[in-house]
């Protein structure tokens, strides 16, 4: 249990002391899951969330369903930590609130790939530009399917008017599956050796 580990080691205790950046993942998540069970540390059971997910990363994409099946995790616990995930990715948003200049396509693909690269359905976003060629609105026009999505004209030109936007970039995502980008991974480890 948690009261039996030295009091200066505790999580909390460490990160009033040390900082945030000095704590293990599974400290910082047993800080945010606050309790254990009457069986388990809140340690052991930031561990067991840790060894579902297999890797930090993939905790971005969990659901309250996924997260209530670990056992010690009810639905608050579940609802705290899918609210700091999603707090996390809001801040690793690099987007500011002055307006992103689009010079090049490959500037709309970093503003967009962040958040795109993860959305588990097709998703066709807008860009919305005025006339410096800065961003001043973006918006999911359409969620299709796991592998679809369509869209018709109306609803971007509708928004694009109401905006006054100068002109508008598309641009919609693939959902890759687990095998496909272990595949690309693979390629990709190949074209390194070489």
């Amino acid at each position: 249990m948690i009261r039996d580990v030295n009091i200066e080691d505790r999580p909390r205790e460490r990160l009033r002391r040390q900082g945030a950046m000095s704590l293990s993942n599974q400290e910082l998540l047993a800080i945010l899951l606050r309790t254990g069970t009457k069986e388990e540390s809140v340690l052991i059971l930031a561990n067991r969330v840790l060894s579902v997910f297999e890797r930090l990363h993939h905790l971005k994409d969990a659901t309250i369903e996924e997260m209530v099946a670990i056992r010690g995790i009810g639905e608050v616990k579940a609802i705290q930590l899918l609210a700091a995930i999603e707090l996390g990715r809001r801040l690793a948003q690099k987007h500011s609130d002055e307006k992103y200049t689009i010079r090049s396509p490959q500037d709309a693909a970093a503003y967009l790939m962040p958040d795109m690269t993860s959305l588990n359905q097709e998703h066709f976003v807008v860009l919305f530009l005025n006339v410096k060629n800065q961003i001043i609105h973006r918006q999911t026009i359409f969620i299709g399917s796991l592998n679809a999505s369509i869209v018709h004209p109306r609803e971007i030109f509708r928004e694009a008017v109401k905006r006054s936007a100068a002109s508008i970039i598309c641009a919609h995502n693939h959902r890759a599956t687990r095998s496909q980008l272990k595949r690309l991974r693979m390629l990709s480890e190949r074209q390194v050796d070489k």
